[in-house]
């Protein structure tokens, strides 16, 4: 059985090693890794039907307004996202992600995707849900931990 210590450093080392993985395709295009987590937290805003605005990735990314604005011109300039105006409210922008770099992402992580599905084979669906709670109580905890920490 896997105590609370074991399970931490897995996490640790699973994180270090997805960080390392990420910063591969960063330098492969030339991407800070500010800019890689942007554009992260843009493509998973996806999943939540809410357009994401420079102000929701601001807070996101726990960044000023100035930062956010460096993060996205560049992210423009290199093509991986575009501003629009919402079509419900003119004044509002809406940041999305370029099917360009949907596609680099795709071609880039894909073999990861793969390797992930093999490696879970087998598990069945009982234990994918058991996996799932208990990296979305980490993840959670994680977040309570850091809001409470000085910036």
């Amino acid at each position: 059985m896997a105590d609370n210590s074991a399970l931490v450093r897995l996490l640790r080392q699973l994180t270090v090693e997805t960080d390392r993985f990420a910063e591969i395709f960063g330098d492969r295009q030339g991407m800070h890794r500010t800019d890689l987590n942007a554009l992260a937290v843009i493509m998973d805003a996806r999943w939540s039907g809410e357009p994401m605005s420079p102000g929701k990735l601001a807070e996101a990314m726990h960044l000023s307004a100035s930062a956010t604005t460096s993060v996205l011109d560049r992210l423009e300039a290199s093509g991986h996202v575009e501003r629009t105006r919402s079509p419900r409210d003119r004044r509002k922008v809406e940041l999305h992600v370029h099917p360009k770099a949907l596609d680099l992402g795709r071609a880039f992580f894909e073999p990861l995707n793969e390797a992930f599905t093999a490696a879970w084979a087998g598990f069945d669906d009982r234990e994918k849900e058991v996996v799932a709670r208990f990296l979305a109580a980490s993840i959670d905890a994680t977040v309570a931990v850091r809001g409470g920490l000085d910036p």
